[in-house]
């Protein structure tokens, strides 16, 4: 332990140590096949079957390409730092664990909160929209209206994703290893279907569509000013954020929620066999595979129909997706293709999500910042308390919550949690050059400062009613801390024996 107070650090050796604490220990049996699964899994969902469409209709026409070209920049750069990272301190926790060993307690807590937001909602909000596609779904196969809500008392409660929700913990308290291997089927049946969907959707593509590539910037009403108005597109004195420019930019910090994914690699590096090897593959490798397949899409998506009727504007009620270009042309046929393979598809989604968040918890209950009782895991090596814990708040916040129009928070959350990641690179080669290093983010410090640059202009570029909901949580997230965290945590026990040692 180094430091006092809020600022003190958690030494990477003890971090690793405390992965063979008996009680609280996960099971080594990933590999570098399973968290590129993973990863591809969590990212190859929401994304590409909703964002794409809306994106290019309500923010950046054509040019949508461009702006998942932006996002997969940024997250590449972080991805760098995040691999060093996780192949030197291969501990669940992902950003919370790197922040701890760095920047010290507080700002590790910090973190962990964000992680939380983070992975909740996205989880809670994917959840919403499975629920819909399979209410589509069944009307399709039974011929009639099949509605996955019901009222209680006055209030509608989302059934379809509490069974979802609920499904899934369970699967992830049977094992990791088991739902890698679920993954890997169910990842393999939607990149096809993607795949064939890319395919055909070339022969439906009109040149003329994609002009203008960047489509001159809205005015009047549709600008979409005021709260909804990125924040870049305010302080540079613009009068909206829907198309043109500005348009392109908010386009790229809202399609970088399709990329949410990678850094749920980092936070399985403690169930990995060989993390220092395996963890960066897993990474990079499903990065790479996902922006490849986004951009195409997006850019067969832009061709086929004109950006104007993927607008949510003259439609408040509708939800533009990858299955409206095919309504289109009236190729209800690949339409419902797409959606059996979005309901496919964003189950394996919501699993990782709740991975993700499930890993961090468990990281933070164990260094005792949340109630250390959480992290105790089942003889299956999992945290059993957790996973229960996490199927309770997300199923709640599915059934009962619109979590539709949430994207933009989760951004905020991971574009500050991979500006802490970066920077955390360059101070731990600082202070602990020495440590052995599975891989090594090159160009240091070129890369991560270029990585914490790309990552704060996204941020920008985000609502301004984002930033005031993140400041809210990030604000009750350091009451929580300050009247629990800061005298429950191990670290603050071990130093309060240390002292009473020495006054004794």
């Amino acid at each position: 332990m180094a430091g006092n107070g809020i600022w003190r650090t958690k030494s990477v050796e003890r971090s690793i140590a405390d992965t063979d604490e008996p009680g609280t220990r996960l099971r080594r049996n990933l590999s570098a096949w399973d968290l590129t699964v993973f990863g591809v899994t969590v990212m190859v969902g929401a994304g590409i079957f909703t964002l794409t469409a809306r994106t290019a209709g309500d923010l950046a026409g054509p040019s949508v390409a461009v702006a998942f070209v932006f996002a997969g920049i940024a997250c590449g750069l972080a991805a760098l730092c995040y691999a060093e990272f996780a192949s030197t301190v291969p501990v669940a926790g992902s950003a919370y664990t790197f922040s701890y060993a760095t920047f010290g307690e507080f700002l590790a807590w910090i973190i962990g909160w964000d992680l939380v937001l983070e992975f909740s909602v996205a989880a809670a909000a994917v959840a919403k929209g499975w629920s819909v596609y399979l209410e589509e779904l069944l009307a399709s196969v039974f011929g009639a209206s099949v509605s996955t809500t019901i009222q209680l008392g006055g209030i509608s409660a989302d059934w379809g994703s509490l069974l979802l929700v609920v499904t899934l913990a369970v699967l992830l308290t049977l094992g990791t290893k088991l739902s890698s291997r679920f993954s890997m089927v169910v990842t393999a049946i939607k990149v096809l279907i993607i795949l064939f969907v890319i395919v055909l959707g070339i022969a439906y593509i009109t040149p003329a569509n994609y002009t203008p590539f960047i489509p001159p910037a809205a005015e009047g009403e549709a600008a979409g000013g005021g709260l909804e108005q990125s924040l870049f597109s305010v302080l540079a004195g613009g009068s909206g954020s829907v198309y043109g420019g500005f348009g392109l930019l908010a386009g790229a910090s809202l399609v970088f929620f399709a990329f949410l994914g990678f850094d749920i690699v980092a936070t399985t590096a403690e169930e990995t066999r060989h993390p220092q090897r395996d963890v960066p593959r897993g990474i990079l490798g499903s990065l790479a595979i996902v922006t490849v397949l986004y951009v195409a899409t997006s850019l067969v998506i832009a061709g086929m129909v004109p950006y104007r009727e993927l607008s949510t504007a003259a439609e408040p009620e509708g939800r533009k997706t990858l299955a409206t270009a095919f309504s289109y042309h009236g190729v209800d046929w690949a339409a419902y293709l797409v959606s059996i393979g979005a309901v496919v598809g964003l189950i394996t989604v919501v699993m990782v999500l709740l991975l993700g968040q499930q890993r961090v918890l468990f990281a933070m209950s164990r260094d005792g910042l949340l109630p250390r009782g959480l992290a105790k895991t089942g003889q299956r090596g999992t945290p059993v308390r957790v996973n229960l814990l996490v199927a309770v708040v997300v199923g709640v916040a599915a059934t009962f919550f619109d979590a539709s129009q949430l994207e933009e928070m989760v951004n905020v959350g991971t574009l500050f949690a991979f500006i802490l990641v970066s920077a955390g690179v360059m101070a731990l080669r600082r202070k602990r050059p020495e440590l052995p290093r599975g891989f090594r983010v090159p160009w240091v410090p070129v890369v991560p400062i270029l990585a914490i640059g790309v990552c704060l202009w996204l941020m920008v570029n985000l609502t301004v009613l984002t930033w005031l909901r993140f400041v809210l949580w990030m604000a009750i997230g350091v009451a929580i801390y300050f009247a629990y965290g800061r005298r429950r945590s191990v670290l603050a026990r071990e130093s309060k024996e240390k002292s009473s040692d020495t006054t004794g």
